[in-house]
């Protein structure tokens, strides 16, 4: 296959273009991107992590997350809160307190697994 350099003016021809609309047939659609970038950055910060961490060794109430992670309690709940909402965490409420638990066990093991390749 011939292959075109930026710049040259040449265009790619009937084979090439018929490539590139395979592949990009593949492409997910940019809202579904722009999805998982949102999930991606969920878990892009230090402190979400080591509440991932933290829960994989089961459920918590949120006023022991608090204590472990030695920050406010409005700043470990901003936290939870964004993990929630990318799906990564569940939750029950009893009483006044709510209780969180990864949404998949494996979690943890799949981060570890996209991690150690790099």
């Amino acid at each position: 296959m011939k292959s075109c350099q930026i710049g040259s003016g040449e265009k790619p021809n009937q084979e090439q273009i018929k490539r590139l609309e395979e592949i990009t047939s593949q492409i997910p659609a940019d809202d579904v991107l722009y999805g998982n970038a949102d999930v991606i950055k969920a878990i892009a910060d230090p402190t979400r992590l080591k509440i991932l961490h933290l829960l994989k060794h089961g459920e918590l109430c949120v006023c022991e997350i608090i204590t472990v992670m030695e920050k406010p309690q409005p700043t470990v709940s901003h936290h939870l809160n964004i993990l929630k909402k990318a799906g990564f965490l569940k939750w029950r409420k009893e009483g006044v307190w709510v209780h969180y638990s990864l949404s998949n066990p494996k979690i943890i093991d799949m981060l570890n697994e996209l991690l150690e390749n790099r």
